[in-house]
């Protein structure tokens, strides 16, 4: 596995690659990598010859110092993981690589409506930097493909948005959340938690689960499960921020014509906040 830390290195190195007519296709990461990130690497591998990962731990995209400063960087465990996985090159970025001014006066890239809402409105600027650091990664990789988790539903979609409106020529791959045998899905920052908690956190998909199908067989009446959900979450010791049914292509609220719809959650746990969404159809040919 290669392993660069300048733009320049970067840029030398994928340029031989595709001299040579090699794909290459990009997982970014921010590191404390799990199951679910090698999961994003192997759905990777069909879609070119060439894997590039990157690991930079974005201080933009995060609301509070704090949470910046404890986030999870587990160096040389991601290290040894992308090795076992076979990826051919490993993008270790210092901050001036990424912003060589400081962050404030940088130019910085938003999409706007389908980032205002849900964690865009729990978490103010931080989809602003998320889709400043992944074009500017976008840039400096040029990829021809990548790679992204369907745990961060609302990220998926906002990156989408960006690069049909900005042009860009990557193709965007979204992969099935990776879950552990109690449903919990797989988090860097599941490790917030302490062993009860974890016990306790799989409720969050059982939840959604029982949302999906309370929406299913009431068709139509989504505030009143999202109310119920909303409850359950509350009984099983969670803080919840939100539980939103919402049209899949654009999040917005479903009207009564919408049949694909997915179901998304925020909570806090202990000193996680945890994610989750689910997939639904009304629609009883599909």
């Amino acid at each position: 596995m290669v392993i660069t830390e300048t733009n320049a290195d970067l840029r030398a190195q994928l340029r031989a690659w595709r001299e040579a007519g090699d794909q290459i296709v990009f997982v970014p990461t921010m590191g404390n990598l799990h199951a679910g990130h090698l999961r994003l690497i192997q759905a990777a591998r069909q879609h070119g010859q060439r894997i590039v990962v990157s690991i930079f731990v974005n201080p933009m995209q995060f609301d509070r110092a704090d949470d910046f400063s404890a986030y999870p960087r587990t160096r040389q465990d991601d290290l040894e993981a992308l090795e076992r996985a076979s990826v051919d090159l490993l993008f270790l970025p210092t901050d001036d690589q990424i912003y060589p001014r400081s962050i404030d006066s940088m130019t910085f890239v938003e999409v706007p409506d389908l980032g205002n809402d849900l964690e865009g409105e729990s978490r103010p600027g931080h989809f602003r930097g998320v889709t400043t650091v992944v074009s500017r990664l976008f840039n400096l990789v040029a990829p021809d493909v990548a790679v992204f988790g369907k745990k961060d539903y609302q990220q998926l979609l906002i990156v989408r948005r960006m690069v049909e409106d900005l042009a860009m020529t990557v193709g965007i791959v979204a992969v099935e959340t990776e879950r552990e045998s109690s449903g919990l899905a797989l988090s860097s920052r599941n490790s917030y938690l302490t062993e009860a908690e974890r016990r306790q956190a799989a409720n969050l998909y059982a939840i959604l689960v029982r949302c999906r199908n309370q929406v299913l067989e009431r068709s139509g009446k989504f505030e009143t499960a999202e109310a119920e959900a909303r409850e359950a979450l509350e009984i099983a010791g969670f803080l919840p921020d939100y539980v939103s049914v919402r049209r899949q292509q654009d999040l917005k609220r479903p009207g009564n014509s919408d049949t694909e719809l997915v179901i998304l959650a925020a909570a806090r746990l202990g000193k996680a906040r945890l994610i989750d969404n689910i997939e639904l159809s009304l629609n009883p040919n599909s």
